[in-house]
């Protein structure tokens, strides 16, 4: 592996088990056992390095929530999409935990979050789109978008009011699976008659998730 991809992989590793404003760079260049030097040679700062982790996070959205073909649509293609909610939770939760502050610190940033999130926006709206039309939800064309920019906010600040829920500091798997599960209780009130018992066997999956223990 690259040093620049070690580097950035080492510090989303540390900022989600201990915070990105705990985190320096010094302290990313001593996990790796190199100077601060050969750190700042391939990043100018901290702020350049969450900006590159922010690039791992855009070419997942995009490549995760892709709409689907017809003869597609089965259990195993909603878990795989409900698994890629899980998946954004928690591979980059440091910054959903913090996304207001990070986002207010660099507007370059900030400008990038809004236009990724406009096409994650038009994503999920032609993906639940798709699933009225064959039959697997059942939601007014008008409230369409509503739904997808709902499920985009439960997703965006999950992790944020499950940390002030508590005395903890860090967030757990199990408490992500119970955010995939409320994003599912959202969607079974859209469930048509023909796809109640899928979404029953997706709750019973997340709900045996979320009661493993880590």
């Amino acid at each position: 592996m690259k040093t620049r991809d070690r580097i950035i992989q080492a510090s989303l590793q540390l900022f989600n088990e201990n915070g990105e404003r705990s985190t320096t760079t010094n302290h990313i260049a001593a996990h790796l056992g190199m100077s601060p030097g050969n750190l700042y040679y391939h990043f100018r700062n901290k702020e350049d390095i969450i900006r590159s982790i922010f690039t791992l996070y855009e070419t997942h959205l995009e490549s995760a929530f892709q709409p689907y073909d017809q003869q597609q649509l089965n259990v195993e293609l909603l878990i795989s999409y409900f698994d890629a909610i899980f998946y954004t939770m928690w591979q980059f939760r440091f910054m959903y935990g913090n996304l207001v502050d990070i986002l207010g610190r660099d507007e370059l940033l900030k400008q990038r979050y809004l236009k990724v999130q406009v096409r994650v926006q038009a994503h999920a709206t032609k993906l639940l789109t798709q699933l009225c039309h064959d039959g697997f939800l059942s939601i007014d064309a008008d409230k369409i978008a509503k739904l997808a920019d709902t499920i985009r906010m439960i997703v965006s600040f999950w992790i944020s009011y499950q940390l002030t829920q508590s005395d903890s500091t860090g967030i757990t798997k199990a408490a992500l699976y119970e955010g995939v599960l409320r994003v599912l209780m959202i969607f079974r009130g859209y469930a048509t008659a023909s796809s109640t018992e899928t979404f029953i066997r997706l709750e019973h999956h997340y709900a045996g998730l979320a009661k493993k223990p880590l």
